[in-house]
């Protein structure tokens, strides 16, 4: 039964966002919601200024719609659900107030640093205090042993930097047409299992609704790109991402099924490290993605090996947390 209902979310949401795309992208260009690329970049992305950004908006309402449908008609609602649509939509709306000051008002940077985090607090905070009210254990298991730590209150620290560090980490990697989609639609239903296999139906139906959402975002997405997600989408699934592995109780597991999101992130620390206390650049340009495509690789090749990379660190996860426990 619980393996027909994850089914139905997953092409709930694949349906909605396939459906609302053709609607929604011709407003998004009418509105000139279009993309601005940095000067700084590969001079091949300039081809992909105007291209239509925040459709993020499509795969939250389809993330909204297809989540809260399946948990009233087979679950009733759970604070589960309602804490992960939290965190999933108070991030989006921190993207998509980033995207509407660069694109609309004209705000190359969007919201500073300092206002992203202070949004971005908030919502961890609400998120730890919803998850003491449900009385969510604060131990942390270390995945393929049956060795826990119990973190008390340092649990609040780790929640919030799990959130700030998936959501960038996303952020980051949101570079290349298709990448994050296809990276996110791996990891999330990596997720998706495990939360099914060790009995978090509701976080497995969640799981199962973005990689709907994605998946019918990447139809679109894909190279060419004839939408970006912009920050609404990117901040929004790496919010998402963390909030699952926290509720699954599969904090250190985020490692692992976000190793692409990790590298991508590395890359780019390693990089200003380097250049600030060497004055040399480790790549041709952070984060990773970029290199690839300096070093003559074309960008669906880049995206599919990225998408390989995501998918064995998706089963490597599977592997310790369903088949050895």
């Amino acid at each position: 039964m619980l393996e027909r209902v994850l089914l139905l979310t997953l092409i709930l949401s694949f349906v909605i966002t396939v459906i609302l795309s053709p609607i929604f992208i011709p407003f998004l260009r009418r509105l000139k919601f279009g993309q601005s690329i940095r000067e700084e970049g590969p001079k091949s992305h300039q081809k992909k200024s105007g291209t239509p950004t925040m459709g993020g908006l499509m795969i939250l309402l389809s993330i909204l719609v297809s989540s809260l449908f399946v948990s009233f008609q087979f679950l009733s609602l759970s604070m589960d659900v309602l804490l992960l649509l939290l965190v999933t939509i108070g991030f989006g709306v921190l993207g998509f107030i980033d995207d509407f000051i660069k694109v609309v008002m004209k705000r190359n940077l969007g919201l500073t640093s300092k206002q992203k985090l202070i949004g971005q607090l908030v919502v961890a905070v609400l998120f730890y205090l919803g998850l003491r009210n449900m009385g969510l254990s604060t131990e942390v298991t270390i995945p393929a042993t049956s060795l826990s730590i119990d973190f008390g209150w340092f649990y609040l620290p780790l929640v919030i930097v799990m959130l700030v560090g998936a959501s960038n980490a996303v952020n980051l990697t949101d570079g290349l047409d298709g990448l994050v989609a296809g990276t996110g639609a791996i990891a999330f239903g990596a997720f998706a299992i495990i939360a099914w296999a060790t009995n978090y139906f509701e976080v497995a139906i969640f799981s199962a609704a973005v990689v709907g959402a994605v998946l019918g975002f990447l139809v679109f997405n894909s190279h060419p790109a004839k939408v970006f997600m912009g920050d609404t989408g990117s901040l929004a699934l790496g919010g998402a991402i963390a909030a699952i592995a926290i509720m699954a109780k599969q904090e250190i597991l985020l490692i692992i099924i976000g190793g692409v999101f990790v590298i991508e992130t590395l890359s780019v620390i390693i990089q200003v490290i380097s250049f600030k206390t060497r004055g040399k650049r480790i790549f041709k340009m952070s984060p990773l993605h970029h290199h690839y495509e300096l070093s003559g690789w074309s960008e669906w090749r880049v995206v599919v090996t990225f998408w390989t990379i995501g998918l064995l660190f998706a089963m490597l996860a599977i592997y310790l947390e369903v088949w050895i426990t």
